[in-house]
């Protein structure tokens, strides 16, 4: 069950005039060993109790958990159109992410690839390759 459930289920037995302790035995007598702990029940009819409506989390501060975000991705882009001679360690540093998050969103996010020492596109599918080397090889045939 995700905490979120949990979380309503509290709110509407601490509503209904419950105490935590009877929260806490009514969820344990569903749930069982899944149910949330006693600390965790203490602390969400407190909330509750100071005026809380919201069940989700609150925003926090610190690391982002991911630095693939579309922010990231546009700034990136826009830098490797400006210069696609930079390097990764450099882009890494500008947006204030790892060189392996940089890496990802290049070649991932952006498909691209590098090509002596330049970022392009990465615009051909094996298909359309294996077409291009066939007309290649059909023209020097041609020409011989």
């Amino acid at each position: 069950m995700e905490k979120i459930e949990y979380r309503a289920i509290i709110k509407f037995l601490h509503l209904k005039g419950n105490t935590f302790t009877q929260i806490k035995a009514e969820l344990d007598a569903v749930y069982g060993d899944s149910a949330p702990s006693f600390a965790t029940v203490k602390r969400w009819v407190a909330e509750f109790k100071r005026g809380r409506t919201s069940l989700a989390d609150d925003e926090r501060s610190g690391r982002p958990t991911t630095a693939i975000t579309t922010d990231n991705i546009e700034e990136i882009h826009q830098m490797i159109m400006d210069n696609r001679r930079i390097k990764i360690r450099q882009i890494a540093e500008a947006v204030g992410t790892s060189k392996e998050c940089v890496c990802h969103i290049l070649t991932e996010e952006l498909g691209m690839r590098k090509l002596t020492a330049r970022w392009v596109l990465r615009l051909l599918t094996l298909d359309q390759k294996r077409i291009r080397m066939n007309i290649s090889k059909a023209l020097l045939e041609r020409f011989k």
